[in-house]
């Protein structure tokens, strides 16, 4: 049996001139060493944001970076971002912090009237509003986002929205909303996809007239919220395009948003990776490192392969966004590949080392919590199976 070769040809990511965003990620990487693990331990004990991380990542631009130039962004395609983001959680940071922002202005850029994007995109890409809070989801509806029951009835100048929003992460620290609610009845609509709208919400106005907010504890910190709405005012003007087509316009961000989530997991993989790997050849068990066994060392090597091919399906995803391409499956596809790749690569992480990936000064135990997340957020493992047999495979719905 010849033993395979091993070199540079083997990580590609580690070969200077192969990544076109290696000077982003460079970047980023020395920005995310200002926050090691004990800051974001520290975060942790207390539940409380990361709110320097977040303005140092919005200070260095990073955040606007799919914001175009004219309105002050960086004009970056969405690779460049899923770098951004992949390299944050390789560092061990924690890009939930803030990373809607990048996808949510997607519906305000792309649906939004020239007004509305010359009023807030500049602030946005300036860091001086954070967009981070997107009004999707509610206790009763979950995935079925047609079932919403949020409403928003037409007063005048004026849209007065009534209901309830849950997992609406980061609302604390949001200057504005991305909200979708129902302006027409569901049924009076033709179709069940009719009748939605979204809007861009003043939070800072509207908590003093209507909005609470109620802080949800998890087993990550996480920021997220449960969001009360009791006749709360929206100027008419605050409507993105046309009223009752807001639910096409929330669909053309979710690919976006399903391919930096696999980037960030893919991010959480090679950090998982690193410290098994780091720990199984300086953890000695008698008298040999423990990452001398194959016991140990197959299934992180494993871990290694499937979040290499994980990452592809991002990149494959990502290049078909960025070529305006129809991106659906691979988009879903990459979302859930590199969630499960993230997942195994924490169990493999926390068994290389034994006890000591419970302990809080690893930092295992942490991301262990963080990354488990992306198998149920922002869409679950089982309804994209679901999109698939059905969009791609071409069997009956299932639901």
């Amino acid at each position: 049996m010849t033993r395979p070769s091993a070199g540079p040809a083997d990580h590609p990511e580690t070969v200077s001139g192969d990544d076109p965003h290696a000077a982003i990620r460079a970047e980023v990487a020395r920005l995310c060493a200002g926050f090691p693990g004990a800051y974001w331990r520290e975060l942790d004990r207390e539940g409380t944001y990361p709110e320097a991380f977040v303005r140092a990542l919005a200070e260095g631009g990073w955040l606007a970076a799919l914001i175009p130039e004219e309105y002050g962004g960086s004009g970056l395609g969405l690779s460049a971002a899923a770098a951004i983001l992949e390299e944050v959680q390789h560092a061990g940071c924690n890009g939930a912090a803030c990373h809607a922002q990048m996808y949510i202005m997607g519906a305000l850029l792309r649906h939004g009237s020239e007004a509305q994007k010359a009023r807030y995109l500049p602030q946005i890409a300036r860091g001086e509003l954070r967009l981070q809070a997107f009004g999707v989801t509610e206790p009763t509806s979950g995935t079925d986002t047609t079932a919403l029951r949020t409403t928003a009835r037409r007063e005048g100048d004026h849209y007065v929205v009534n209901g309830q929003k849950i997992w609406t992460s980061r609302a604390e620290y949001s200057d504005l909303m991305l909200l979708l609610a129902r302006t027409t009845p569901r049924e009076q609509a033709q179709k069940r996809t009719d009748g939605l709208s979204v809007f861009l919400l003043d939070m800072r106005e509207a908590r003093q007239a209507g909005l609470t907010i109620r802080p949800i504890r998890t087993m990550m910190n996480h920021a997220t919220t449960e969001v009360f709405f009791d006749n709360v005012r929206v100027p008419a003007e605050n409507l993105i395009g046309e009223e009752g087509r807001g639910f096409r316009y929330i669909l053309s961000g979710m690919n976006a948003e399903r391919i930096l989530i696999g980037a960030e997991c893919i991010g959480d993989a090679k950090w998982f990776i690193d410290k098994a790997t780091a720990y199984a050849k300086e953890r000695v068990v008698f008298g040999r490192p423990i990452g001398q066994n194959q016991g140990v060392q197959f299934p992180i090597a494993k871990a290694y392969a499937r979040m290499r091919a994980a990452e592809l399906m991002v990149h494959r995803a990502a290049a078909l966004f960025e070529a305006g391409q129809n991106c659906g499956a691979e988009a879903n596809m990459a979302k859930m590949l590199a969630a499960e790749a993230s997942w195994e690569a924490a169990e493999i992480s926390v068994q290389t080392h034994g006890g000591f990936g419970f302990a809080e000064e690893y930092d295992v135990e942490r991301k262990f919590r963080e990354t488990r997340l992306y198998q149920v957020a922002p869409v679950s493992t089982n309804l994209i199976l679901s999109y698939l047999a059905e969009h791609v495979l071409g069997l009956p719905r299932s639901y």
